[in-house]
């Protein structure tokens, strides 16, 4: 037995990605480091839909259809899986580049750009490209030492590059882009149609409990549903809005990013490049696409240097650092060759076929062991001058 130090103390990628997000569950959930406004996002359906389905739901399915409830559930469970999905998941963040190809990529611009005389700007840092026929230029990320491609962007307050950059929705507490864009959209579609759904039934209520009671005394009531009706009333049309505008950009095939900047349109006049000029294939494009995968790598295994020792049996390819000892009995036993074509012990790897008794006491040459920290715990009996 020897002990020997193993270099192999396993970390995830996510331990070291820099940026600032926030990693759950080793790795398998991204957010941004600011969550404080989507807490308040799943309050607010989460507390609404509470007082829905305690107050409305048991009158609406008797003196209506038991439909109701059974409608509002799955829409409220739909909607939560869309916002996780949005929330918990890579929207798409582009690595960073490596020192080395960093290097590579400065050797390129300095080459490109020649010698630029001091007090003089040197000229920006864009590579163009053509796509559909359209020049389409990429910038240089200086935080991220990397050409963005096409339609990436670099959101300043989770520190990456995000390919096919939408915004950063604080609401949602990430980033959105060619990842989680569709079911983004799917959120804002789905929470518009569940708070029409309750705005509606919530009037239908009042109405039918008023006609049998009287309004004021089915306000006292139900004083639940006047908060929902407030609730749903100041949320309908922020909600309703963005998703009318989302669903503009989706017919265009154009982002949020774009359509502030005003790339595909005002001073430039230079069209779309992404557009297919034809709105279902820019639905198709956008909503029904394949989801690529991450490059981040999140969950991959990384080694680093473990200061632990670990005991193995099988010593014998190990080879030893260069030190001098005297030993009463061979490292390896059973094992005897003539002195003249003996090599040094580090380089034997096979047993010999011919074992032997092994000597008692003698002097034996100098060989080769690890040092004193990679050693077993026993000190040398004798040592050779």
């Amino acid at each position: 037995m020897s002990a020997v130090m193993v270099a192999k103390k396993v970390t995830r990628k996510w331990e070291k990605l820099p940026g600032k997000n926030t990693f759950c569950c080793d790795g398998r959930v991204m957010m941004a480091r600011q969550k404080g406004v989507f807490y308040l996002t799943l309050f607010l359906i989460i507390g609404t839909c509470s007082l829905f389905f305690a107050f409305e739901c048991p009158y609406l399915a008797v003196h209506l259809s038991p439909a109701i409830p059974v409608f509002a559930i799955v829409l409220f469970f739909f909607v939560m899986a869309m916002l996780l999905r949005t929330s918990f998941s890579d929207p798409g963040v582009l690595p960073r580049a490596q020192p080395d190809e960093a290097m590579y990529i400065e050797m390129e611009i300095e080459a490109a750009n020649g010698n630029v005389p001091s007090g003089q700007r040197p000229p920006p840092r864009i590579r163009n490209v053509q796509i559909n026929n359209q020049i389409v230029k990429l910038k240089y990320c200086y935080t991220c030492k990397i050409f963005r491609p096409p339609r990436a962007s670099h959101c300043g307050i989770c520190d990456n590059c995000v390919e096919r950059f939408d915004h950063h929705c604080p609401w949602v507490g990430n980033c959105v882009g060619k990842r989680n864009y569709r079911y983004f959209y799917l959120f804002t579609l789905s929470l518009s149609l569940l708070t029409i759904y309750i705005f509606t039934f919530d009037i239908v209520h009042v109405v039918l409990r008023s006609v049998s009671d009287g309004f004021v005394q089915t306000l006292k009531e139900t004083p639940g549903t006047v908060l929902e009706v407030l609730v749903c009333f100041f949320t309908l049309w922020s909600v309703v809005g963005l998703t009318g505008f989302h669903t503009y950009l989706v017919l265009l095939n154009q982002t949020t990013n774009e359509d502030i900047k005003g790339s595909w349109s005002g001073k430039n006049r230079v069209q779309n490049p992404y557009s297919h000029r034809n709105i279902v294939k820019n639905c198709c494009e956008v909503l029904c696409g394949p989801v690529y995968p991450s490059v981040l790598d999140r969950r991959g295994l990384m080694a680093e240097l473990s200061s632990s020792p670990v005991m193995i049996s099988n010593a014998k390819n190990y080879i030893p650092d260069l030190q001098t000892t005297k030993t009463t009995a061979p490292l390896i036993p059973n094992e005897q060759t003539p002195e003249e074509a003996k090599p040094p012990l580090q380089y034997r790897t096979e047993e010999a076929t011919e074992p032997k008794q092994s000597p008692t006491v003698q002097e034996l040459p100098a060989v080769d062991i690890p040092p004193a920290s990679l050693t077993d715990t026993a000190p040398a009996k004798e040592q050779v001058f």
